[in-house]
């Protein structure tokens, strides 16, 4: 547990680093080079830090072992942090949006839009570049850790090359196409935006069905039951509840075995169900089996 904590703020200070270049570099190049695309995308870049910071603070949580307070350990913390980066990405393709509009409706009325200089793409370009790469290497990192923070950080990660990517069009085209074509970069925002808000919501409707302790997916409870029932001494099972707590599982059941099992008997019926789910599910697995006389 130890491991996988410095392996999650390891990643995290690294993104944390680059982005504080990235954001420094594009609000440089949205001021010098007159791109408010890239001074929005800037913008964009500083709620990264939020996120960083929400990761680093809640893993180093999650990372601890049950206690007093929480018999069940912390790794709720890290669904939660979970939740809020995918709110913070929710916002983030909100504002976007929002701002797009603002500009389309401004050109329909007849406001020009400024023509941006060289730096603003080439502070896009190696945005895209720069957090498409980060954000390849968080993902191996969240999934070798098994950690749905990093995983949905390094998502965050996506929706800044996405928002660069868009910047990037918006001002190639407001440079080389003239005049006419500069409405290319707000309709290029909206396009991301649905990107972002999309990437939000598939992060966060599962932190929220955690957090409101739904059951677990239906082949994951088939999968359990087929351990229960695999076993010869146990006649029935009933009153099965399942939950998430971050990224183990937590399992109650109720058994059914014969009266005339003696009760270390049925101890040992119980903690070979244990073995055998902790087996499928890992050693964190919190299992809870209740042993009754038919």
């Amino acid at each position: 547990m130890e491991k996988r904590g410095k392996e999650a703020k390891r990643i995290t200070m690294v993104g944390f680093f680059v982005n504080l270049i990235l954001t420094m570099a594009k609000i440089a190049a949205g001021i010098i080079g007159k791109s408010s695309a890239m001074l929005a995308d800037g913008v964009h870049s500083l709620s990264d830090f939020a996120t960083d910071i929400v990761v680093i603070a809640f893993i180093n949580v999650s990372g601890k072992d049950s206690d007093d307070s929480h018999k069940y350990g912390h790794g709720k913390f890290e669904t939660f942090a979970t939740l809020i980066i995918s709110l913070v990405l929710a916002g983030v393709g909100v504002g976007i949006f929002i701002n797009g509009t603002e500009k389309i409706l401004s050109f329909v009325r007849g406001e020009a839009i400024s023509q941006p200089g060289m730096i603003a793409l080439w502070a896009a370009l190696v945005s895209i570049v720069s957090k498409e790469v980060l954000f390849r290497y968080t993902i191996i990192v969240g999934k070798k850790i098994n950690s749905p923070a990093v995983i949905a950080n390094g998502w965050h990660h996506r929706s800044d090359a996405f928002s660069s990517l868009g910047t990037a069009l918006g001002i190639s085209g407001a440079i080389f196409l003239g005049e006419s074509w500069r409405i290319l970069d707000p309709i290029a925002g909206i396009v991301v935006s649905f990107f972002i808000l999309k990437v939000a919501f598939d992060l966060g409707m599962p932190s929220v069905k955690e957090l409101l302790e739904a059951s677990l997916p239906k082949e994951v409870i088939g999968e359990i039951e087929a351990i229960i029932n695999s076993h010869p001494e146990i006649i029935r099972f009933h009153h099965l509840k399942t939950r998430k707590v971050g990224t183990v599982y937590a399992i109650d059941v109720h058994i059914k075995l014969s009266k005339e099992i003696s009760f270390v008997k049925s101890h040992d019926i119980a903690t070979e169900i244990e073995h055998s789910i902790k087996d499928k599910y890992g050693e964190g697995t919190h299992i809870n089996i209740h042993t009754e006389p038919v």
